[in-house]
């Protein structure tokens, strides 16, 4: 039973799912895991019937407490503020989170993903968490108990869970909560605090104030957040990656607390394992790895969820390799097997169950059989300026193109293009040689003959694939040279490659 299949059987009633994001930056590809495999959830949920809702929030009352990549001089001075009280970069309108928000956003919609958007921000503000806001102070002693057995986490006994914003300096990184009457909070900002010690940036400001904490004057941790919401929404579907989901981790502590202070069960739990891109795990103030959006814009929509959804959540997806990242071998291999997926579905009929599932809901919309170009080629084609790339797939397809195919295609051929241009190493690139380069001088005597003799065919050899492939191996087995050694003289003189 495909995965998808599984959570959907543990489904009674209505549904609201829900996800979120700190926009601390540019949003990274690996974020588009959890959007993805709650967005193949809610669409499950859907085609059986089941009444079901997907959210999706921006935790934009989350402190900046590390700087974007290559931003140290706009962001160090906010260091520690709400992400939604950071002024955008650049001299950009607006704030820091929707700055970062809008390019994400931008890939929710080309990817078929319909949510309905949050922002904590407004949350706070309109007073829809403060009933869970008051609740969850008068229980900090069952929150401070809940710390230290579920992850030995010890909180003094005047530590309660709530951050302000500090009415004098901003931030709401470095203040601490130590008394709550029921109305209001006592706080201080700690001038011993610092957000970023290595740059010594964020201190607290030492300011002590007394203060309402509802209406968005605060904020919860978000491990009580996370309780606020699946009470408050009510969320009964939530995964969480690897890193909150580990035993006695912010998974494990949020749900003690729901049952603690609620008395209620949590969340049906996914977790769900990394994003790796040639095995390094992503971040977006470090900048590794690739954004969501230069991923969106390499892989055609229908390819990009079918890399996330096919993998059962827990186990990690790793598309690239560790040394050469993008790399050839990797894209043209993920092309293939989607490819592989769409003929057993579409044209074989022999799909399993759980292949034909992951490729419904990888596809944009349902459009039966069609001829997909194999990317390899493409890749190849578009590096050879003398020739029209479509006209080429067209000769090969024998007629041509539908609107479908070709909707695709040129989907492909902006893949290639942008791959060729920011991923392909040298060795990788196909260029036709003016001239003859210098490792054709480390030619022996029978690859020189063969290439001699198949200069003397190929005139009178018809233009297409299977002709000049078989008349390649006729040459060789006549030379005679093997196979592989005469493929490598091809590619030496023409390509200047080894392989």
């Amino acid at each position: 039973m495909f995965w998808t299949e599984e959570v959907a059987a543990k489904c009674n009633g209505p549904q609201i799912v829900n996800d979120s994001k700190t926009p601390s930056g540019r949003v990274h590809v690996g974020a588009l895991r959890g959007v993805l495999i709650h967005d193949a959830i809610f669409r499950t949920l859907r085609e059986k019937g089941i009444e079901a809702r997907y959210l999706f929030g921006v935790d934009d009352y989350d402190p900046v407490d590390e700087i974007p990549k290559g931003e140290d001089e706009h962001f160090g001075k906010y260091l520690g503020w709400p992400l939604c009280n950071t002024p955008a970069p650049h001299g950009a309108p607006g704030d820091m989170a929707e700055y970062y928000m809008k390019e994400f956003w931008g890939v929710f919609d080309e990817l078929g993903v319909k949510v309905e958007r949050y922002r904590m921000r407004d949350i706070y503000r309109a007073g829809q968490f403060n009933e869970a806001i008051d609740t969850i102070l008068r229980n900090a002693d069952k929150v401070r108990r809940v710390y230290k057995e579920v992850s030995n986490s010890d909180r003094p006994a005047h530590w309660y869970p709530f951050q302000v914003i500090c009415e004098k300096c901003g931030a709401i990184a470095t203040t601490e909560v130590y008394d709550y009457d029921g109305k209001e909070v006592s706080y201080r900002c700690l001038s011993g605090k610092v957000v970023n010690t290595k740059l010594n940036l964020g201190r607290g400001c030492g300011h002590e104030g007394k203060i309402s904490p509802f209406d968005g004057r605060g904020k919860l941790p978000w491990k009580l957040e996370w309780v606020a919401k699946w009470v408050a929404f009510p969320v009964t579907i939530e995964g969480a990656g690897k890193d909150h989901s580990t035993k006695g981790g912010s998974r494990d502590v949020s749900e003690a607390c729901l049952r603690a202070i609620y008395d209620k069960e949590p969340p049906l739990r996914v977790p769900y394992e990394f994003f790796l891109v040639g095995g390094a795990k992503m971040s977006s103030s470090r900048g590794v790895g690739a954004g969501a959006r230069d991923m969106a814009d390499l892989l055609p929509p229908e390819v990009l969820r079918f890399l996330m959804i096919r993998t059962k959540p827990n186990s990690p997806v790793n598309f690239g390799d560790p040394e050469k990242g993008i790399n050839e071998e990797s894209i043209v291999k993920l092309f293939n097997e989607f490819d592989r997926y769409h003929q057993r579905v579409n044209r074989d009929k022999t799909a399993t169950p759980d292949e034909a599932i992951v490729y419904r809901l990888a596809e944009m919309q349902p459009e039966g059989d069609y001829a997909n170009a194999n990317f390899q080629v493409i890749s190849a084609l578009v590096q050879m300026p003398h020739l029209d790339t479509v006209k080429e797939i067209e000769k090969r397809v024998g007629r041509p193109l539908t609107e479908v195919e070709r909707r695709h295609l040129d989907e492909r051929i902006a893949s290639a293009k942008l791959w060729v241009e920011r991923y392909a190493s040298e060795e990788e690139k196909t260029k036709l040689q003016e001239t003859l380069p210098a490792r054709a001088q480390e030619l022996n005597a029978a690859q020189r003959g063969f290439l001699q003799q198949l200069a003397a065919a190929l005139p009178g050899t018809p233009w297409e694939d299977e002709q000049l492939q078989g008349k390649i191996f006729e040459v060789a087995r006549l030379t005679p040279i093997e196979q592989p050694v005469a493929f490598k003289a091809i590619y030496r003189v023409l390509l200047d490659r080894e392989a």
